[in-house]
């Protein structure tokens, strides 16, 4: 039996790196990540090289079934140059500490849009829907727009294997967002890579782009901008029970706002401005159950006694998580406790 193996990766599009797919076919294939090979892409062609030297090398990190395919799987690589050492592009060598005592819940919030009016589903040409408010958790044709590639994405994601946790439409009209958790900086980014992946490939079918600019409606409208929330534990924070703990790792962010902020998405000052749930971007606050801060404490983290997880609000929609959750590590680990 021939198998498609679907090979993706990031290219080197500036701010913000976009997705690339080719399919290999391989005959008699065993599924498992270590019998995918090592192959190579012209990348001249994705503005990671130049014409005279463009071989690069993609490497297989993680496998899951395409469940939209036949005797398909997707693959996602890292790129790295012809002699082996990570490419400039590849965010996930940015992981220098990677720790699988870290838990990541990223919750990715887009836009979907309509390719000829450039506006988010539910937007008439030339003009606006009624304002936000109806449309969070909404029900109904006047309230939820492109539900069924949502569902389907959906459906994808949890027959791929990708632990997706949930999914919801957004304060905007023509907004989303699901929800996916994983253990350890590269297996979460993996699985988010994969999603997005699916949704792209998804919403092509039906002729819709995803927009995954963080304020694609403009800074000065009265519309959410889109996140990429981090939640974020590791076994400390799961079992101390110790407030001075929680606000020790919040302090320590505090610390490292231009770092942070540098791996959290283009255009983020457009989203991060003090307004719609959000705190400025030269600020830094945090506090329990706030939505305004750059860190919320979950209620139910004090409510189990100060066990369990913090939520970073400032990430980008369009934000790589192999960065953010490289970041979250790096600055985690400098707690002096």
């Amino acid at each position: 039996m021939k198998s498609k193996l679907e090979y993706i990766w990031l290219d080197g599009s500036v701010p913000t790196q976009q997705l690339r797919a080719k399919t290999r076919i391989e005959k008699d294939f065993s599924g498992k990540l270590e019998d995918c090979p090592v192959w190579s892409f012209d990348g001249s062609s994705t503005n990671q090289a130049s014409g005279g030297s463009s071989d690069l090398l993609l490497k297989p990190v993680a496998i899951f079934p395409d469940p939209d395919r036949k005797n398909a799987f997707l693959v996602m690589t890292e790129v790295l140059n012809a002699d082996g050492t990570p490419h400039e592009t590849n965010g996930r060598a940015h992981i220098e500490e990677e720790d699988d005592d870290f838990w990541f819940g990223y919750e990715q919030e887009y836009f979907l849009y309509d390719p000829q009016t450039r506006l988010p589903l539910g937007f008439p040409a030339g003009g606006f829907p009624l304002p936000q408010g109806p449309y969070y958790c909404g029900i109904g044709g006047s309230k939820a727009f492109g539900r069924q590639i949502v569902e389907e994405h959906l459906d994808l994601c949890l027959e791929a294997g990708i632990n997706v946790e949930g999914i919801n439409a957004e304060v905007a009209a023509g907004q989303w967002e699901f929800q996916i958790f994983a253990k350890g900086a590269g297996n979460a980014g993996d699985q988010v890579w994969v999603a997005r992946y699916l949704m792209e490939r998804t919403a092509e079918k039906y002729g819709v782009d995803i927009e995954w600019h963080p304020k694609p409606l403009g800074k000065d409208l009265d519309w959410n901008g889109s996140g990429m929330h981090a939640n974020f534990s590791n076994g400390l924070m799961r079992t101390c029970g110790d407030e001075k703990v929680f606000n020790a790792i919040c302090d320590e962010f505090g610390k490292h706002i231009k770092e942070h902020i540098e791996v959290y998405g283009a255009y983020n000052d457009q989203r991060l401005t003090g307004k719609h749930e959000t705190a400025a971007i030269t600020d830094f606050s945090y506090g329990v159950s706030d939505r305004g801060a750059s860190i919320r404490i979950p209620v139910g983290t004090v409510d189990d006694g100060w066990k369990g997880r913090l939520e970073d609000r400032r990430p980008a929609s369009n934000a790589d998580p192999y960065k953010v959750g490289a970041r979250i590590i790096k600055t985690v680990h400098k707690i002096k406790l």
